[in-house]
């Protein structure tokens, strides 16, 4: 496995649009010989799942008045705020067509690692949590694309997590689903949890004990690595200028809708929106933080047009591969979350 140090002329980037075009670039253009280890640290910022509704899942006010980056990923899942106290970790390998959703898989060398760290309540919990008892420190996601895929991460070293609260505005129903009343009581950072030795490390020292852990060895020299070239960031800057950097992507549109119908099913929250004219659906919009393989845009073009009947709607989720756009949900589930 190769280790990729986030660094352009030298200097570590901490810009969240740089750090997803890179992961992208390693994800769609890269093919090495092995799978690649991605670390990287962001500034403040809210990294948004790709199905969300950006303007739904933050509070904007307090994200513009504090400056507070906005980045659309390009996995499923649920909206996460990053700051210079968390790490974000990138697993970047072939699909093997039996990885995606095996979030153990991914999340065993990250476990493993932080047990070595005295962390040992620390284990892999629900569908993508990580936790240390009921507490969460860290939430993943995964992308596969044209044979690759990743499997990525967070993990909450020392996170100011009251800031957490004031960017983030979660669904009643999720909290409901996790039996607690807010994210301050949902979440947890890593380094309380430490062993005594390991209490005063920086992040920067936390990341070269998970990186001495995972590739085991006992000096970062003995790790194999891969340098990004001009010709990378060619490709990397432009994906950043076309996406990642580029507020139609991040927040994409808020039209308004007639029905709005959402729920939080086991395959994650999911959400239609519709405007109905004449007894059909003229537009249609699906958000949540579910993962999926095919593009969601699929759904919404075949729901256009139909009338808008439970009957019809149960037709049109059965002729389409609902479990590749969604996950474990059937066609029944979202005809009935999806009609009045």
């Amino acid at each position: 496995m190769y280790y990729l140090k986030n660094e352009r002329n030298g200097e570590e980037i901490y810009d969240p649009t740089y750090n997803l075009a890179i992961e992208y670039f390693l994800v769609n253009e890269k093919k090495l010989d092995e799978p690649i280890l991605l670390f990287y640290i962001n500034e403040p910022s809210i990294i948004i799942g790709k199905n969300q509704n950006t303007h739904v899942e933050i509070n904007e006010e307090y994200v513009k008045e504090h400056n507070v980056h906005v980045v659309r990923r390009f996995s499923g899942g649920g909206a996460v705020y990053h700051d210079l106290g968390n790490i974000c970790y990138c697993f970047i390998t072939n699909d093997d067509g039996n990885s995606f959703r095996d979030f153990k898989k991914f999340t065993d060398p990250i476990i493993d690692s932080l047990h070595k760290m005295g962390v040992e309540g620390a284990e892999l919990k629900g569908r993508n949590d990580l936790v240390i008892g009921d507490q969460k420190f860290s939430g993943n996601a995964m992308y596969a694309t044209n044979g690759r895929m990743t499997s990525h991460g967070t993990l909450m070293f020392d996170v100011d997590i009251d800031e957490t609260t004031k960017v983030l505005k979660p669904k009643a129903a999720k909290l409901k689903a996790k039996g607690v009343k807010s994210i301050r009581r949902r979440v947890t950072n890593i380094k309380p949890h430490m062993d005594d030795a390991s209490q005063n490390m920086t992040l920067h020292e936390f990341r070269t004990a998970l990186l001495l852990n995972i590739f085991d060895v006992e000096n970062l020299d003995e790790i194999k690595e891969y340098q990004l070239t001009d010709q990378d960031w060619e490709f990397i800057d432009d994906f950043r200028s076309r996406y990642t950097n580029n507020d139609d992507w991040n927040y994409g549109e808020n039209p308004d809708y007639e029905i709005i119908r959402d729920e939080r099913t086991a395959a994650g929250q999911i959400e239609f929106q519709f405007n109905i004219s004449k007894g059909k659906i003229k537009e249609a919009k699906i958000y949540g933080d579910f993962f999926g393989l095919g593009e969601i845009s699929d759904i919404e073009q075949a729901l256009i047009g139909q009338e808008y009947t439970r009957e019809n709607l149960l037709q049109v989720f059965e002729s389409l591969n609902i479990k590749n756009y969604f996950g474990n949900v059937t066609a029944e589930e979202l005809a009935d979350l999806a009609s009045l």
